[in-house]
């Protein structure tokens, strides 16, 4: 998970809407990558929310877009212990968030990654895990723990 930008993984998002999460999400990530606007980004990703929901079920949601300008791909991750309403398949709270921001001109790159991280989140030992896990370093620890065994 060399695309995890650590600083902006946040362990326990504020309640909100969808909105509001991705907004806090999208500030998170574009403090940590200089190339990123937090509006631009909010902008991409409530663009693609528009077109289908990216909230997968079992407490997941895989927000995702494109950004002109990006020269690589970067991701967040986010947990909400309490869950929020992001218009999931299942109609379920979402807990778990990884935000997956790829470079305009990245098609295989980003399926592959979208791919890899659905994969990561079908375990619902590795959900539990990040459930239980007590801040940072040990949400960080679990996704790198999983992306080794992947």
């Amino acid at each position: 998970m060399d695309f995890l930008v650590r600083d902006a993984v946040i362990p326990d998002l504020k309640p909100g809407a969808k909105r509001e999460v991705l907004a806090e999400m999208a500030d998170a990530l574009a403090q940590s990558v200089p190339e990123l606007a937090a509006d631009r980004l909010l902008e991409v990703l409530l663009e693609r929310e528009g077109l289908h929901t990216t909230g997968i079920g079992d407490g997941v949601a895989i927000p995702h877009g494109k950004i002109p300008g990006l020269e690589r791909l970067v991701a967040s991750f986010a947990r909400s212990r309490a869950g929020i309403d992001f218009e999931s398949l299942d109609g379920q709270p979402t807990h778990f968030l990884f935000l997956l921001v790829v470079p305009e001109h990245a098609g295989g790159q980003h399926l592959k990654a979208l791919a890899r991280i659905s994969r990561f989140f079908r375990d619902a030992a590795f959900r539990k895990q990040l459930m239980d896990a007590e801040g940072l370093e040990d949400l960080c620890r679990a996704i790198e723990e999983e992306d080794a065994k992947v």
